[in-house]
């Protein structure tokens, strides 16, 4: 599916149509006539809150033109058939013909294909520099080795799970450890991360690690909604590696090395009893890392960072991001949904829908078809709490809410005495006030069934009988008259 708001966003960064495509995972030319039409359209992000996935899909669809030019063959296809016994390239090139034929399509002639694809096979052996522009992206991986931890009373070892973060430019980098590899401490990094940088790159390169991509994949990859949320935050884009590709990721894989080396390897003969006390030291070594001097260019990595990438680093927001997790929910029969054993509500007219809860420290947020719909304070301690909003109520349950033991006796001394002595039996009959007020209220609701005048009487019946009268016993009262 093509993510329309995720296009149009990236581009309001200045984040190229390359690397958009990259990001979302569709071609350049998919993105390039998104933005043709946003113009046409007069679609510019912020998008109105007001407006939905399916209708800003409605909006796109059916306004791209039509393809022109002759079909290429997909030759990632290609190369994975050539490696099976059998097949050559005039046997793909003819099954190729085929499937243009049925699209109405027009094909490479065979000397095109077998040229196009014989240039495809050298640019995929080839290797290229790219250069990179000062406060452009950032490279993100754990790095393979481990520090240690001592538990102070057993003397246990605990493994520290190390962060790794290095700027391509000036290849200035950052180091914290984390008792595991987590979501919660992936975010908490690149959160630490960029307040120690002093701002934000336009781009984050990561691994496929599942804290951060929910499905690796080369064209589609669907990034987790806490760190997609933490890019939004901080303005930034997403774009990972690919799978098994260090080379594009070269900065942080050579700083990891490197990093294993001064840092780590020279904490080794160290003990440790605390996560803070390891960062710490940690935070020493990486100073000293930063400002030691390159061996094949002038300066250090500091003083490159300082001198002309820094002030080319996005600002960053007034408040640091909160950490939040993401879970499916369904909305119960009682217009509430279930998070951590506590319930809030949600607008009655979503009942039985699927919606999707965002949880932070203090709050719940409650979104469908990315439409945020309610909030709610996060609940604590005794588990089984409600947390309710008179507005997402119906009707009829907002004017059972505003039923109160005043309200009940007024109604019950309007049809009569006995009525009002009753309902009165009846809350003294229970040791929570509350408890009595659905059967006061069907007491109340017999005068609809059978008149004012028969319920009175059948009241005064029932209190000749016993002071104590119940609403069962009127009820078997007017069943009988």
């Amino acid at each position: 599916m093509t993510q329309y708001r995720e296009i149009l966003r990236l581009f309001s960064l200045g984040i190229s149509k390359t690397k958009i495509a990259e990001s979302v995972g569709c071609s350049r030319n998919t993105v390039r006539s998104i933005l043709n039409q946003s113009e046409e359209l007069g679609l510019k992000w912020p998008l109105s809150p007001e407006i939905t996935d399916s209708q800003l899909r409605d909006k796109f669809s059916g306004k791209s033109g039509p393809k022109q030019g002759r079909k290429y063959p997909d030759f990632e296809y290609i190369r994975k058939e050539l490696l099976r016994d059998g097949v050559n390239l005039k046997l793909l090139w003819s099954e190729y013909c085929g499937e243009c034929r049925q699209s109405n399509e027009i094909p490479l002639m065979y000397s095109q294909f077998c040229e196009i694809y014989r240039r495809y096979e050298q640019s995929k052996r080839s290797t290229m520099h790219i250069p990179r522009k000062p406060g452009e992206l950032v490279e993100v991986d754990w790095a393979g080795k481990t520090a240690k931890i001592f538990d102070a009373e057993t003397g246990e070892k605990i493994n520290a799970y190390v962060f790794v973060a290095a700027l391509p430019y000036s290849q200035y980098a950052y180091v914290e450890a984390f008792l595991n590899m987590g979501q919660e401490s992936w975010i908490n990094a690149h959160i630490n991360m960029y307040k120690y940088f002093g701002g934000a790159t336009k781009i984050i390169v990561p691994d496929n690690l599942k804290t951060g991509i929910i499905k690796p994949d080369l064209y589609d990859p669907q990034i987790n909604k806490s760190y997609r949320e933490l890019s939004e935050h901080y303005r930034t884009a997403i774009i990972p590696a690919r799978i098994k590709s260090p080379k594009d990721k070269p900065s942080v894989e050579s700083t990891v090395g490197t990093i294993s080396t001064w840092i780590i390897a020279a904490i080794r003969n160290e003990k440790f009893f605390s996560l803070a006390q390891l960062n710490s030291v940690i935070r020493e070594k990486l100073e000293r890392f930063n400002s030691r001097p390159f061996q094949k260019r002038e300066g250090s990595r500091q003083s490159v960072f300082l001198a002309e990438e820094k002030d080319l680093l996005l600002e960053l927001p007034s408040t640091p991001y909160e950490i939040s997790t993401w879970k499916q929910a369904i909305v119960q029969s009682n217009y509430h949904i279930q998070v951590d054993k506590m319930y809030y509500s949600v607008p009655h007219s979503y009942i039985r829908h699927k919606v999707d809860v965002r949880i932070t420290i203090h709050t719940i947020e409650v979104f469908h078809k990315n439409n945020r719909i309610c909030s709610h304070k996060k609940h604590t301690g005794i588990r089984g709490q409600y947390s309710t909003h008179e507005e997402h109520m119906p009707e009829a349950h907002k004017r059972y809410l505003n039923w109160d033991s005043n309200k009940i006796m007024e109604k019950a001394g309007n049809i009569g005495p006995s009525t009002l002595i009753t309902v009165k039996s009846i809350l003294n009959s229970y040791k929570v006030e509350q408890q009595a007020y659905r059967s006061c209220m069907g007491l109340l609701k017999l005068a609809e069934k059978y008149s004012e005048k028969r319920l009175e009487s059948a009241c005064e019946k029932a209190l000749s009988y016993t002071p104590h009268t119940s609403l069962k016993s009127v009820k078997g009262i007017l069943c009988v008259w």
